[in-house]
């Protein structure tokens, strides 16, 4: 099984890569116990149906922390092996150490962008969760995670739906840019964004175009755990997601309004607080699609 190639310093997405390591990664490793525990619920909703067997190669793209590569090396079992793959060293970091300190021999983590990775036909099953929507050119990452599958092999992606169907991550973005401007267009980003893979239609056409037949979608909605408490829901969306990227781009401003944003991110969020947390509601489409035989 072929895992070499790190990410290119010279491929064009790159600026997207350094933007993950930069300026995300310290946030998302900070906010571990909401992007991960927090989608206990979500994950817990999908992964039993997942299309994996005993015995299977299996890539995740988009690993992230390593959570879903390690529950995916557990159901392929020792006979089956899991490699995740994603862009952000610090990620990885945190995920071998999971990995060893779980007791698998039968999961690697690798450095690399699906968008440009020489990826081999060696999986049975390709997986991302919240990963693809992030792609700069989703038709090119969708067609090159192909390559990676076996003839015949399925690939399954989680994305998020609409802002409105999420107001975990959309509510907290009104409220924000009721004190802040919209960032502009050259703003610094991660990618399309947490809704680009929203339309059912729109994916459908992407899908097609990379070569995928059968597609399938099931729409998925449960609660997610956005904080601890509500300041801890509020820091939480101020650093990431739609509403953190209002606040960063926004910079000086941000901050001379951070107090009264602060007060009205908390008057909405509060009524969310349960003896768990900050619970709201979510909606994903878990997407299956084959390549061709």
């Amino acid at each position: 099984m072929s895992v070499a190639n790190a990410v290119d310093p010279n491929d064009p997405g790159r600026e997207f890569v350094d933007f993950w390591n930069e300026i995300l990664a310290p946030k998302f490793i900070r906010f571990k116990h909401i992007l991960v525990d927090g989608l206990t619920h979500h994950s817990a909703a999908i992964f039993p149906s997942l299309p994996v067997s005993e015995g299977d190669n299996v890539l995740d793209v988009g690993c992230g922390f390593g959570d879903t590569a390690i529950q995916l090396a557990r159901r392929v079992g020792p006979d089956g092996s899991v490699v995740g793959l994603d862009c952000c060293d610090a990620f990885l970091d945190i995920a071998r150490r999971d990995a060893a300190a779980s007791g698998l021999s039968n999961v690697a983590f690798i450095d690399g962008d699906a968008q440009s990775h020489a990826f081999q036909p060696d999986y049975d099953f390709v997986f991302s969760r919240f990963g693809t929507m992030f792609f700069e050119n989703p038709v090119w990452g969708l067609k090159n995670m192909r390559t990676a599958t076996k003839p015949g092999g399925l690939m399954t992606m989680i994305v998020w739906r609409t802002a409105d169907d999420n107001p975990w991550l959309g509510l907290a973005k009104q409220v924000v840019l009721g004190f802040l401007p919209p960032p502009g267009d050259d703003a610094r980003t991660c990618g399309p964004g947490p809704f680009s893979m929203a339309s059912q239609e729109a994916v459908s056409g992407m899908l097609k175009s990379a070569g995928y037949v059968d597609p399938e979608f099931k729409r998925v909605d449960a609660p997610v755990l956005v904080g601890r408490t509500t300041k801890d829901s509020m820091d939480f969306q101020l650093a990431l997601g739609p509403a953190g990227e209002v606040f960063r781009e926004a910079g000086d401003l941000a901050e001379q309004r951070r107090e009264e944003i602060e007060a009205a991110l908390s008057d909405a969020i509060s009524p969310y607080l349960t003896d768990e947390g900050i619970v709201m509601d979510s909606s994903s489409w878990v997407i299956t699609a084959r390549n061709p035989a």
